[in-house]
């Protein structure tokens, strides 16, 4: 197999992690990387053996990379998407895909436009927990009663030093992460969001939401705000009841068993940032024009369109 070369914009803490998950493979080089901050751009590349640069079109010129990771904080991304939509790499964005839905769909129609080779790095679509119990799932023709409980505050937002204007797009930043599964496992069209408990920006506080599939599936959606809870993801059918908790580990309770089974979980998920090492192998794959397993553009502003539609920032006109 030729060289697959990498390049990375940004040189945060995920820029770091897709750097060395993708080092890991192997024919795959880290070629460039650019960010804003020359320093820890050139820390960055110079634990790979990489080169810094001084835009996206310098580096697309330097490298001729196979594979651009875009990594950048939310309010940039779709400055540096649409820079690099102008070269025929292959585009890994970091989610979320613009800081709100506007943002997002314009990103996604310049993309369209452009002809890119776009995928979103989704990654808890890569841990290998969700990858096993959509593989089970798949065997399982029974209606699906998918639960998800998010936990998100602001003033954790701002403790990280997230632009207010994130801040006040939070759960397109952060709830995207759990919201995208209503995507990933829910079958065909979403036909309606039932909102029951509203989200209210003055006074964040509990939201919960029902979410209605043509399939027959059923989503319930709970976010409690400011408030202690984990993050859970549990599908139900009548055959069996599949428990994310962490989302990084699984168990499975077949009907007729009242204990749940704790199943073996991906090691790659131990040794890197979860869901990483195997998105970078699919990446690699995309760039090769095979099969591979990641999220589109289409996916990802669907899942946009839902965190608005739950928030009630958008409301859902037909189906989704």
């Amino acid at each position: 197999m030729s060289e697959i070369r990498v390049a990375i914009v940004g040189a945060g803490y995920m820029a770091q992690e897709h750097a060395r998950a993708f080092a890991s493979l192997p024919d795959v080089r880290i070629a460039g990387v650019h960010s804003r901050s020359r320093d820890r751009a050139q820390a960055l590349a110079d634990a790979h053996g990489a080169t810094v640069h001084d835009s996206v079109a310098d580096l697309w010129q330097a490298t001729k990379a196979e594979i651009l990771v875009i990594a950048v904080p939310e309010l940039a991304a779709r400055g540096v998407a649409e820079a690099s939509f102008a070269y025929p790499w292959l585009c890994l964005i970091e989610k979320p895909v613009g800081y709100d839905l506007a943002d997002a769909l314009a990103i996604e129609e310049v993309a369209q436009a452009a002809g890119a080779r776009v995928h979103v790095a989704f990654n808890r679509r890569s841990y290998g927990a969700t990858r096993a119990v959509a593989a089970a799932l798949a065997t399982d023709d029974g209606p699906r009663l998918i639960s998800v409980l998010d936990q998100q505050s602001m003033d954790e937002a701002r403790a990280v030093k997230a632009p207010e204007a994130v801040v006040q797009t939070w759960m397109y930043a952060n709830s995207i992460h759990l919201i995208d599964y209503f995507t990933h496992l829910g079958r065909g069209p979403i036909t309606g969001v039932e909102v029951t408990s509203a989200w209210d920006q003055a006074n964040p506080g509990v939201v919960l939401a029902t979410i209605r599939y043509a399939s027959g599936d059923l989503g319930m959606y709970q976010a409690v705000w400011n408030g202690p809870a984990p993050w859970v993801v549990t599908v139900g059918t009548p055959s069996a009841r599949y428990e994310m908790r962490p989302l990084e580990k699984f168990t499975i309770q077949p009907r007729g068993q009242r204990r749940a089974a704790e199943q073996p979980g991906d090691p790659m998920d131990s040794d890197y940032k979860p869901g990483l090492r195997h998105q970078a192998e699919q990446a690699v794959l995309a760039a090769q024009g095979k099969p591979a397993q990641l999220a589109t553009p289409a996916e990802s502003t669907r899942s946009m369109r839902l965190v608005a539609a739950i928030y009630g920032f958008a409301p859902l006109t037909g189906a989704l």
